[in-house]
């Protein structure tokens, strides 16, 4: 089949496993997070502007949606070129960063290492659009979201780490 074709027509399996990757990676964090939010994190000063507890599950699962999508748009252009090759890695690295944070901020409580691995998420997301953004512009756009959430929760991990110095 023509890579132009293929390019062009939905297919479901490959979208679904982009979605299950993604979705799988924010379940396994969630373990982490959800016991803390009643617990540690529930004791710590924050700014005024924190959104509720409840914010954060629907957010988080709605850029998910996102970032899977995203994959999978630029999936449909794969090769075996170097440009592919650095897009997947770089999208990768972003995953993986988005996974730690939780693990590094909830999970063993580290603030201030969470703010140098959420500076490093906020890097990854910004090469991770460029990156996506010379297969489909598309799939650029669908990271904007995610960049700007993690800016937003980048202040608020400022934040926390400055109240409770």
């Amino acid at each position: 089949m023509p890579a132009t074709v293929s390019t062009k027509r939905f297919q479901f399996f490959p979208y679904l496993i982009s979605l299950l990757i993604v979705l799988f990676i924010g379940f396994v964090a969630s373990m982490v997070t959800r016991p803390e939010i009643a617990g540690w994190y529930s004791t710590l000063k924050k700014a005024s502007f924190n959104p509720p507890p409840w914010l954060f599950a629907p957010v988080w699962t709605a850029i998910y949606i996102m970032i899977a999508t995203a994959a999978y748009l630029v999936w449909k252009h794969r090769s075996r070129k170097p440009a592919y090759i650095i897009a997947r890695s770089v999208y990768f690295i972003q995953l993986i960063l988005n996974f730690s944070w939780s693990i590094v901020f909830f999970g063993m409580h580290q603030v201030a290492i969470a703010m140098v691995v959420i500076i490093l998420l906020w890097l990854s997301i910004m090469v991770n659009i460029n990156w996506f953004n010379k297969f489909n512009r598309t799939a650029a756009w669908l990271l904007v979201p995610y960049l700007l959430w993690v800016s937003f929760a980048s202040v608020l991990n400022v934040s926390i780490y400055f109240l409770n110095r």
